[in-house]
């Protein structure tokens, strides 16, 4: 059971990474753009939505986790997985609000990306020849 619960922590931490990281940096590659728009609409409803019963910035991976972490012994979890990663990875004790206000801005620049890139301006990276119609 123990190994299990271990096992269950680092899957639930790569997939936790990956979501981050896709969330930071999907908008970039052309091919990602649609599902990175739909990542930001699904973590926003988790954080706002969800947030409305169960607290602001809620994530159910992050809750997840952090069950299994504490049937594994750990204790005095931070609120959120960015800062226990940040915190773990660097060794330093970040001020809780500090991490999440970095947060808040790098995913209100992220989202704001997307709606421009998807929506606003849907070409952006073609070619000036390809949007004016001349080689």
């Amino acid at each position: 059971m123990y190994v299990m619960l271990q096992f269950l922590d680092v899957i639930l931490t790569i997939v936790h990474l990956a979501i981050v990281v896709f969330n930071l940096f999907g908008w970039i590659p052309k091919v990602t753009r649609r599902a990175h728009f739909i990542s930001i609409v699904l973590t926003a409803a988790s954080w706002f939505l969800l947030g409305i019963w169960f607290g602001m910035g809620y994530c159910p991976f992050t809750a997840w986790q952090w069950q299994v972490k504490e049937t594994l012994g750990e204790r005095n979890l931070p609120a959120n997985f960015i800062e226990y990663f940040a915190e773990k990875f660097t060794g330093i004790d970040f001020n809780t609000q500090f991490i999440s206000n970095v947060i808040a801005i790098s995913f209100a620049a992220v989202a704001l990306l997307s709606v421009y890139i998807n929506f606003v301006h849907p070409r952006t990276g073609k070619s000036k020849a390809s949007i004016t119609g001349h080689l």
